[in-house]
C-alpha cells in the first residue's frame, strides 16, 4: 500500500483568517492524505520546525494578509536550509499574478487564488509527489 501523503498546513504571520485553510485541510483529507494543521500566527521557523517533526511531504501555506513576497521567500529560504529539498512548499490566498511567477522562480509550487478547487489542489499535490519521490 502506499504511504499517505503527509500535508503541513499553516497559517503564517499575523493574518486571522483561517476558515479557507481549514476547508482546504478537510478537502485534502477526504483526497486521502494526513494533514497536520498548525493553526493560526505561525512564523516561518515555527512552520519548518513543525514540517521536519512530523516529517511531511508537503508545506501549504494560506496567506491573506499580503505579507506573501516575504513570507515564502522565508519559508523557501529555511527549508534549503534545514535540507527540505524534496518537500514541496505550495500554498494560496490572495496573491497578485505577477507575485506568482517571482515565488515559482524561487522554488515555489502551484499557488492557488480564490476559486481554486480543492479538487485542483489536491490533484496537484498528488501529481507533484507521483513525479518527485523522496528517499
Amino acid at each position: 500500500m502506499d504511504k499517505k501523503i503527509r500535508v503541513l498546513v499553516a497559517k503564517a504571520g499575523l493574518d486571522g483568517h483561517d476558515r479557507g485553510a481549514k476547508v482546504i485541510a478537510a478537502a485534502l483529507r477526504d483526497a486521502g492524505m494526513e494533514v497536520i494543521y498548525t493553526g493560526l500566527r505561525q512564523t516561518p521557523e515555527m512552520i519548518v520546525e513543525a514540517a521536519i517533526q512530523e516529517d511531511v511531504d508537503v508545506i501549504g501555506i494560506s496567506i491573506l494578509s499580503g505579507a506573501h513576497m516575504t513570507i515564502f521567500p522565508k519559508i523557501k529560504k529555511l527549508m534549503n536550509e534545514k535540507g527540505l529539498n524534496d518537500v514541496l512548499l505550495t500554498g494560496g490566498g490572495i496573491i497578485p499574478k505577477e507575485d506568482l511567477s517571482e515565488l515559482k522562480k524561487i522554488g515555489v509550487g502551484e499557488l492557488f487564488t480564490p476559486g481554486a478547487s480543492t479538487v485542483s489542489i489536491a490533484n496537484y499535490i498528488k501529481d507533484w509527489i507521483r513525479s518527485h519521490p523522496r528517499n
